[in-house]
């Protein structure tokens, strides 16, 4: 008979059963036992084959060869790669196979073939196998009807919490991480004494996950909503220990490779990314053990190793089970009441079982109780009686005895009629009267059955509990990217075509009067400002109108042989006139000083928000800018003027103001400098490379507004009042970097040329405080 049927329904029902089959018979484990199929008769067919802790381990070819043939039809690589990872303690948090010769390693190593490798039962295994034999658990046909195979294992052992299961069926995963036996033991028996216990509550228990490659879990707020909801997702990180500059890895995150892992740290460096001297694998089989060795702030680098590397994961937890043969999403308190209750069910059949024994038994010593009480008559009549057949039927009719009685007291040999034996009988009738009484007294009640269950959670405690390997920390921030940098003094260089770059501030000091060394390589183009800052800092740079600021590690650092990157690829202008490294933008005060000489006050707050595309710092066209650290105000003029004033005087105006009459320029002259500092002295340097230091009480404090006095015959490029212990660095037009002591520079009075400073022209120069 021809079917017709829409092939788009064909499709459906036929994608459907073969989802089902996946969900069910292949990638999800079941809630009561927490094993998938194939790993369920892995452990019985070792089982079957007596393949127990205490006898010799059988080669795992035999034991996979055994598994395909009674009960798992499908690879013998499925098979055999299940049974490795059941072997493998960086995998199980408590093993269920007892592995001897290579089973792979933490670093990725495949294990040896099949028929290198032997295997037997774990004892927590055995646990999991317990009771199978008294009806505990439903059989079925296995896959050609010619053997049973279990639906579901006992399992003393709350398998699927403290082993966890990872799983990807169609349509759905199931990520269930490892936890410690004996937290999730206490927490059953706090569930069976209250049932009504909340997940906040057993969570007092079962702390978080713990894997058997230890580390530390990074907050409690994902491990809350994993077991509040079935889902969440939980930070894992290695456990670390500082030396100096090494950081030691001692333990690293769940199913991270760690081979790949120490090949990541070795990239880091060699890209730059990580300031480090080398990494080494130091691990042996006493422990992990990697050693870092860095050249920036060892707690920098260590952050750096989280956020770059597998040193942190985050693991997704999908609490995912079948239950009565469907998937659903657990709680926690879901998935230890469906253990409660299959256990439940498992006591229950179990005692049924020892129930239904020992009446069987009962029977017959009562049939053997009956023949002791009349043995004189009862071996007459065996004696007068032509045949078995006839003995068992005249014992069956005279003594009221059942088949069963009358054969076993046929079969019993004589030495049961002596006195000891006798006695060992009667004492047997009344142990199992007393039996059968606990037995029904169990079955007839629940709290029963649950005490029975917390004894062996108890039993099970005592014999395989052990500590927690994972540490659970607080609340843990995400790492910023400010985080990942070291903080170091920098040089930050800018050039008039626009070019920006970042370097380590690590140039030896040299004498006054020599050329220094290369600093940039430019090529048409020359320095425009420098500055010096930490990595941490925020740069507030200034054009002729307008303020931006990026954060200095965002500029890319480099040697001193390059030329840097375009400045228009972090802020929106390429020409600066200023640059001020700023921590924070608060109420620190700022000076800005037109082309024009005017002046004023302004907070840095005001421009937190200027970033990329910047605002308006000024309505005049800016020549500097300076933060307010000492009392009196000095505007320096390229043509050698300087005037000095209270900073008082000046107001506080907004961003869009032009201020008030700073200085008043003569024709031809514009402003080279602005500082507001407290010290002893103005140095000044020139164009041609000379410098000197002033006494500032050289400089009488006169209005704002006024020409000033002459500091300099020549064309001055800084100058900037200080104390003569701090470091002078200067950029030459091609590039060259001096750097010194500014005690090198003599003091001198305000009309002096100074001395030989540099025999190169300067470009500029700052500060190093």
């Amino acid at each position: 008979m021809e079917l017709i049927r829409e092939i788009t329904e064909e499709l459906k029902s036929s994608y459907i059963d073969y989802a089902m089959s996946v969900i069910v018979g292949r990638a999800l484990p079941d809630v009561r036992d927490g094993l998938k199929p194939v790993q369920r008769r892995i452990l019985y067919s070792m089982y079957e084959m007596g393949l127990f802790s205490n006898k010799p381990y059988r080669k795992c070819a035999r034991i996979v060869g055994d598994v395909l043939g009674k009960y798992h039809p499908h690879g013998d690589a499925a098979v055999y790669d299940a049974l490795v990872r059941m072997a493998q303690d960086f995998v199980m948090r408590y093993p269920l196979i007892d592995g001897q010769g290579n089973f792979g390693s933490i670093d990725g190593d495949s294990p040896a073939a099949m028929r290198y490798t032997e295997a037997r039962l774990s004892k927590i295994a055995e646990e999991i196998l317990s009771d199978i034999d008294k009806n505990t658990v439903d059989f079925q046909p296995n896959f050609d009807a010619t053997l049973k195979e279990p639906v579901v294992l006992p399992s003393k052992i709350p398998n699927l919490l403290v082993n966890g299961c990872t799983g990807i069926a169609v349509g759905m995963a199931t990520n269930i991480p490892p936890h410690n036996l004996s937290e999730v033991c206490r927490a059953i028996i706090a569930f069976i004494k209250n049932p009504d216990i909340s997940v906040e509550e057993l969570m007092k228990y079962i702390k978080g996950p713990d894997f058997p490659t230890g580390g530390i879990i990074a907050g409690d707020k994902g491990v809350l909503e994993a077991y509040k909801t079935g889902r969440g997702k939980i930070i894992v990180r290695g456990k670390v220990e500082i030396e100096g500059k090494k950081i030691i890895i001692k333990e690293i995150p769940y199913l991270v490779n760690k081979s790949k892992l120490v090949e990541k740290i070795a990239e880091l460096i060699e890209e730059g990314k990580l300031d480090g001297k080398a990494v080494r694998d130091e691990s042996d089989r006493d422990g992990i053990r990697v050693v870092v060795e860095v050249r920036e702030d060892v707690y920098t680098a260590l952050n750096k190793l989280y956020a770059y590397t597998n040193l942190q994961t985050t693991f997704g937890v999908i609490m995912l089970a079948l239950v009565d043969g469907e998937p659903r999403i657990l709680n926690l308190k879901d998935m230890i009441e469906c253990y409660v209750n299959h256990r439940r069910d498992v006591v229950i059949r179990r005692t049924k079982f020892e129930l239904e024994k020992a009446k069987d038994r009962l029977h017959i010593v009562e049939g053997l109780k009956k023949a002791i009480e009349n043995i004189d008559d009862v071996i007459s009549l065996i004696k007068s009686s032509s045949s078995p057949k006839e003995a068992k039927e005249s014992l069956m009719k005279k003594y009221d005895m059942s088949e069963k009685q009358a054969e076993a007291i046929l079969q019993t040999r004589l030495q049961k009629l002596t006195a000891i034996e006798i006695d060992s009988i009667m004492k047997e009738f009344k142990e199992l009267k007393d039996k059968i009484a606990e037995y029904m007294s169990i079955l007839s009640s629940k709290e029963r059955i649950d005490e029975i269950i917390i004894k062996e959670m108890e039993y099970i405690l005592e014999k395989y509990g052990d500590k927690r390997k994972t540490e659970v920390v607080g609340k843990v921030e995400e790492i910023s990217s400010e985080e990942l940098i070291s903080e170091e003094e920098c040089l930050i260089v800018f050039t008039k075509a626009g070019f920006v770059k970042r370097m380590s501030l690590n140039f030896k000091l040299q004498k006054r009067g020599g050329v220094g060394v290369i600093g940039i390589q430019l090529k048409d183009d020359e320095p425009s400002f420098v500055t010096v800052c930490s990595s941490k800092d925020k740069l507030l740079i200034f054009s002729e109108n307008k303020a931006y600021w990026i954060n200095a590690y965002e500029i890319p650092k480099f040697d001193r042989h390059a030329k840097g990157v375009k400045l228009t690829n972090f802020v929106a202008c390429s020409n600066i006139v200023s640059a001020i490294p700023l921590r924070e933008f608060d109420d620190t005060e700022l000076l800005i000083v037109s082309k024009d000489g005017y002046i004023k006050k302004i907070k840095a707050k005001e421009f937190e928000n200027a970033k990329r595309s910047g605002i308006i710092a000024s309505s005049s066209n800016i020549a500097f800018a300076c933060i307010v650290e000492g009392n009196d105000v000095f505007i320096s003029t390229r043509k050698g003027y300087t005037v000095r004033f209270d900073v008082k005087e000046v107001p506080k105006l907004s961003r869009n103001a032009k201020g008030v009459k700073g200085i008043n320029l003569r024709e031809g002259d514009s402003v080279a400098w602005v500082s507001c500092r407290n010290g002893g002295y103005l140095l000044t340097v020139s164009k041609d490379g000379y410098a000197r230091r002033s006494a500032v009480k050289e400089y009488r404090k006169v209005s704002r507004g006024s020409m000033g006095v002459i500091n300099y015959k020549g064309d001055v490029i800084m100058a900037e009042v200080v104390e003569g212990i701090e470091k002078l660095v200067i950029l030459s037009f091609d590039g060259y970097l001096l750097r010194t002591d500014i005690s090198e520079v003599p003091v001198q009075s305000r009309t002096a040329k100074g001395v030989i400073l540099c025999k190169k022209d300067v470009a500029c120069c700052t500060i190093e405080r």
